[in-house]
Order: C-alpha cells, then structure tokens, then sequence
C-alpha cells in the first residue's frame, strides 16, 4: 500500500501541529481567554501576520515555484477586502439605522434603503446606493464574490498575458500596471466604493454582541485554519507530476512546451488559483485591520510582497511563511515606535524613517549572499546541505537541472 500525502510530506505535518500551538498559546495568553499576557492589539497584529503569510504562499506557488514574477497580486488581496467590506458596512450600518429609528413608525423597506445609502456614501456627496452594492446585503453573496471577481480578474489577465506568451520582466510590469489601474480608479468618488475615503469600521461585526478582545481571538482562529488549508493545497499542488511541471516552467519553460505541457494552461491555473488564496487572506485581514482603501492596493505593496518571499527564501512554502512573519513582525517593531531611536554623534537614526531603508538592504543582501533567505536557517538545524552535482546550472535555483545531467 502506497504511503499517503502526509506520510510522504512529513515536513507539512509539523508546520500544521507548529500553527496550532501557536495559536492556542496566543489564545491562552490573550486578555479575552487566559492570562491577559498578550494584549488584544496584539493579537489582531499576530492574525493579520498569518493573513500575510497565507498571501506570501500564493505569492511563492506563482514566483518561487512557476516562475511569474506577479507584482500585482496584492491587487486580489484588496479586492477581497472590499468585497467582505461591502457586507460589513451595509449590516451595521443597518443595525445602526434601525437603532435610531427604534419607537417612531416602522420604515418601509425603500427608507431603510435610502437611510442606508445616506449614511454610507454621504462623505463622498451621494444618496444612492451604487448598482454594484446590489447584493452587499447577503452575506453568502459576498463570500461568493470574494473568491469570483479577484479570480474572474486573475483569470481574463492571465488568459491575455500568457496566450500572448509575454514572459519575464514584461509580464512583472503588466501586472504592476493592472494594479496600478485598479488603485487609481478605485480613488475615484465615483468608483462605487465611496473613493480615498474606502470602507471603515470594519472591525465590528453585525449579528455578534462580542467584545474586541473576544473578535480578534476569533479572527485569530480563523487566520490560522485559513493558513493551514492554504499550506496544505499548497504543498498538494507543488507535489507530485504537476509541481514537477510548475518547476520545469520556471527552469526552462521552452523546453516544457517541447515536451508537449501546455505551458499556458499550467500558468493560468496557478495564477488564477494563487490570486483566489490571495483574496481570502484579504477578506480575513481587513476586519481586522478596520479599514481599507485604494493606497492598500498601490503597487508598492506587491513589491513588499516579492521582497518578503524573497527574504524568506522562494520556492518553499516555510520559507515564503518565515519571511512574511518575519518582516510583518518586525515592521511593527520599528514602525510602532517601539524601537528606540539610534542616536549617532550630530544625527539621530529614526527608525520609523528608515526602515523601508533596511527593508530595501536586506533584500540585497539576501539575493546576493544567502539566496534560500530565512529558510536556509532550517537546512543548517537539520543539517541539510545542498549535494554537489557539478555542471552549469540550466535555471534560476539550486535544484535545477544540470548540464551534464542533461547530457547523460
């Protein structure tokens, strides 16, 4: 009997069981379970950083295992933000119309529509509701759409890009300039999603007479199995014949398309389906981040993205997950204010002000100096060394093919 996906994958074993202590000892130590070590701040920090993992191992199936360097995936992450958003604010605000309207006659359904679309888009000088807020009142309907319309985008852009075969840094800056598109329309008033001003008061969720400390635990919880599926599908597609074809494309995707793969086909299941896992993250993190606006989608963000995978060490899905919590948690640190400034003679180092500096740096120096990033830190623990095969290398990575063992 053929052992199973996890017997073979042991590694993905011990990632689940790390995640779940984790959370359980966040949960235990926050202010709404346990011993209020961990503070509820905090605990919103920690799931909005498995958010950003969940994304940087999309991230990692499309650049570090396939080869598309995308800088515009945090375009999906947005938009799953938004679409959950819609839902958030028309059920409060409802909640909140209702309230108000509590012992005077009883408000036809067109009143509590029109209330509605007063309270939400009165800051951007419209009554309406925009025809693309016509089902932000059904929950399913939206969940439904936070997984459709960033993959529906995903898959007509990769349908064009890769039937197209536009490759390499040409692609990367087509998927900056979709991102870059998408941001400057949605800073627009009449965009339907009340402009710069984006969707706020996210935090509190309509149904649920819960305090923040008890939320953010819960949203927690649901980082984490979202983290854990992720992983799981992740490390099931990257297994087996099909990794070895996402792998092929990366290191020579000509010679792929010569052993008759359809090199398209492959690229735009990954890159719709890394998108899709990129929007759920997105609807998990804003509620817990409270707001969200086009600058959350600016181009920039992808940017950071590629810089975390990188930093972790792409084309592994522990590593894609180190870097992201590592530069999210350490962001926080230096950006929070709780680093202390650096005083060096006449000039005193802020570190709010240059940490995108050192961000920048690191990233230099992992490319040239340590290309597996944080993760190579694993390999020396279990003392695991790359074998020595000779040959020049045919692609990008130490586990690629060889020149002489193509010969042989």
């Amino acid at each position: 009997m053929k052992p199973g996906f996890l017997a073979k994958n042991p590694s993905v074993l011990a990632f689940l069981a790390l995640l779940a202590l984790f959370t359980l000892a966040v949960t235990l130590l926050s202010t709404a379970y346990g011993a209020e070590i961990v503070s509820t701040s905090m605990v919103k920090t920690l799931g909005k950083t498995l958010c950003l993992c969940l994304i940087a191992i999309a991230m990692d199936l499309v650049w570090g295992y396939t080869g598309i360097l995308s800088l515009g995936h945090f375009a999906f992450f947005g938009l799953g933000g938004y679409m959950i958003g819609m839902w958030l604010m028309v059920a409060r605000t409802r909640e909140i119309v209702l309230a108000s309207a509590a012992g005077v006659l009883p408000m036809t359904p067109q009143e509590l529509s029109d209330a509605i679309a007063t309270q939400i888009f009165g800051v951007v000088g419209s009554s309406e509701l925009p025809a693309i807020w016509h089902f932000a009142g059904s929950l399913p309907m939206q969940l439904l759409f936070v997984v459709l319309v960033p993959g529906l985008l995903a898959f007509l852009f990769g349908w064009l890009a890769f039937r197209s075969r536009v490759t390499g840094v040409y692609l990367s800056i087509l998927t900056q300039a979709m991102t870059l598109a998408l941001s400057l329309y949605l800073f627009q008033n009449d965009s339907g999603l009340r402009g710069n001003n984006g969707l706020s008061g996210l935090q509190n969720i309509p149904g649920l007479a819960a305090d923040q400390d008890h939320l953010s635990v819960w949203f927690l919880w649901a980082s984490a199995v979202a983290l854990g599926l992720g992983y799981l599908l992740a490390s099931f597609v990257t297994s087996g014949k099909f990794g070895s074809v996402m792998r092929g494309i990366r290191d020579d995707e000509a010679r792929v398309r010569f052993l008759g793969y359809s090199v398209e086909s492959y690229k735009l299941f990954v890159f719709t389906l890394t998108a899709v896992i990129a929007a759920i993250a997105g609807a998990l993190y804003y509620p817990q981040a409270g707001i969200i606006n086009p600058a959350e989608m600016a181009p920039i963000a992808s940017i950071y993205l590629a810089v975390w995978v990188a930093i972790g060490g792409r084309g592994r899905l522990y590593g894609a997950v180190m870097g992201a919590a590592f530069v999210s948690l350490v962001s926080t640190w230096f950006t929070g204010g709780r680093a202390p400034d650096l005083t060096l003679g006449i000039y005193t180092v802020k570190w709010v002000d240059w940490w995108q500096v050192l961000l920048g740096l690191s990233f230099v120096l992992v490319t040239l100096f340590a290309p597996k990033g944080l993760s190579g830190l694993v390999d020396l623990l279990a003392g695991l060394r790359t074998p020595w095969r000779g040959g020049t290398p045919l692609g990008p990575d130490d586990g690629s093919l060889r020149e002489e063992e193509a010969v042989e």
